[in-house]
């Protein structure tokens, strides 16, 4: 049977079969061979798309834009709205849902980016909440692909550090979806909710999918094929740095930990971006007051062959585009 997703939002992967989210990141493939031989579409042509955001952004905010330009869309930035303050989000939202095809929405309330879903009578995408970040997902998966020689639900996929932030929520909801093994390495108290893990394991028991959540690092990274991380504070979350340094300091992404995986082809993620040196303000201010001059992941590692960041960096770009194209294309 043919996917259509046309009209459809993208809140969260949950809302959305193995099988869809299969045909997005084909799409996705397709796409950017495309767009490494050159060949601009038209397939957002006469589109117009609006960005909606509370958080500061480099890879969402230019890979929607790039991603919409290359298909013929015009787009509008908009972080300085009136929504929320003068005007309610359900007002907002049938306001642009007049102006605009499609909305894209990056900030902090899940409640926020499914009541301009609820309102707006036009496919709205969650570019990030503080509870999901689907279409990061989707480039991850798209970059495992490209680097693991394994289907999807053969991969065993490692998450390290804070699981029950919006990533480590999205990658065991994605994975439990793709039949992968899923495994969150981090201490008990930063565990996903029972509620979450229970409705994806729900799913993962339809799909054939593996999830498990250790403090046991040695235990939880054997194997892997990927090792992937993200920074130990939040946007929102800046006064809570010293708590969770003393909390994660054992579970930074090191060579030592990429070696426990006994795989010399296991590779390194990270959404960025990532406190991996002392080169920005941020990093020297930590490096100042708490004596470590990396935090998620050391710069080796980073900058190492298991690292595939800016591959993944790229691929927002072309699995956003496909999220476009097949909604509203």
């Amino acid at each position: 049977m043919p996917i259509s997703l046309k009209g459809r939002h993208l809140l969260t992967l949950k809302d959305f079969t193995p099988l869809e989210i299969r045909y997005l990141l084909d799409l996705s493939m397709d796409l950017k061979r495309k767009k490494r031989a050159g060949t601009h579409g038209e397939m957002l042509k006469g589109k117009n798309i609006v960005l909606l955001f509370e958080k500061t952004s480099t890879r969402t905010r230019c890979a929607f834009e790039v991603a919409a330009f290359d298909e013929g869309a015009q787009v509008t930035f908009l972080s300085n709205s009136q929504m929320g303050k003068k005007e309610s989000i359900e007002d907002t939202a049938k306001v642009l849902g007049r102006y605009y095809d499609g909305i894209e929405f990056r900030g902090f309330k899940q409640e926020t980016v499914a009541d301009l879903a609820r309102y707006a009578g036009v496919p709205v995408w969650n570019g990030l909440t503080d509870l999901y970040h689907p279409t990061q997902i989707l480039a991850d998966f798209m970059t495992i692909m490209e680097h693991v020689d394994k289907p999807l639900n053969q991969v065993k996929l490692v998450y390290v550090g804070d699981a029950r932030n919006n990533m480590g929520n999205s990658l065991m909801i994605g994975a439990a979806k793709m039949g992968m093994h899923f495994v969150g390495v981090a201490p008990k108290e930063l565990f996903p909710t029972e509620g979450l893990i229970a409705e994806m394991q729900e799913v993962a028991n339809e799909t054939g999918a593996k999830l498990e959540f250790t403090d046991n690092i040695d235990a939880g990274v054997k194997d892997a094929d990927a090792i992937y991380t993200d920074v130990w504070v939040s946007m929102g979350e800046e006064d809570k740095f010293a708590e969770r340094i003393k909390q994660l300091k054992p579970y930074q992404v090191n060579m030592e930990m990429m070696k426990k995986t006994n795989n010399p082809d296991v590779i390194f993620m990270h959404c960025l971006p990532s406190f991996h040196d002392t080169k920005t303000v941020i990093g020297k201010d930590i490096s100042e007051k708490f004596g470590i001059e990396s935090m998620e992941v050391s710069d080796e590692v980073f900058r190492s062959k298991h690292s595939v960041v800016f591959d993944e960096a790229e691929n927002r770009m072309h699995t956003i585009k496909a999220v476009m194209v097949a909604t509203i294309g």
